[in-house]
């Protein structure tokens, strides 16, 4: 594969707190310039000003899930925590559906393959974490452009 095929997760927690943010930022701006002369006006407003920033802020560090194919390697990552695959050893993919849906890879042998934990835990995981707002469209067609097939589900075949 010598282009680079690539997914970033929408994070809907973070287009929250960013709009949150925005919107207390301008309701303390407007606190503040309806009656400038009241010291009740400022202080609500700054208050308001000082929420909202520090909201937005936090907004602007929440890291959502990447996926990427590029180089003849598969990887993940959300925020400091990384996983390189090389392409070659990825046979098929699930989703794990739920509140947070998941993506599994398996081996050329169907096995699933085991990743480290997200969170320096000594346990390890058959699964990458992504967002409760992905499309299960979209990384089936990810994964159909990267050209890795899915998994069947049945056991029975």
């Amino acid at each position: 594969m010598s282009q680079t095929v690539r997914l970033v997760c929408p994070s809907g927690r973070k287009h929250a707190e960013l709009w949150s943010g925005y919107l207390l930022a301008a309701l303390g701006a407007v606190a503040i310039v309806m009656d400038p002369a009241h010291w009740a006006n400022i202080t609500l407003g700054l208050l308001l000003v000082l929420l909202g920033v520090g909201l937005a802020v936090h907004g602007h560090l929440i890291k959502a899930p990447v996926l990427e194919i590029s180089d003849g390697e598969f990887h993940y990552r959300r925020g400091a925590y990384e996983v390189s695959v090389p392409f070659g050893d990825i046979g098929s993919y699930y989703l794990l559906p739920g509140g947070v849906r998941s993506l599994g890879l398996c081996d050329t042998a169907g096995r699933p393959k085991r990743f480290p934990s997200l969170r320096s835990r000594r346990t390890s995981r058959t699964y990458l974490p992504l967002t409760g707002m992905t499309s299960p469209a979209k990384v089936e067609s990810f994964m159909a452009m990267a050209g890795i097939p899915p998994r069947k589900r049945s056991l029975a075949s």
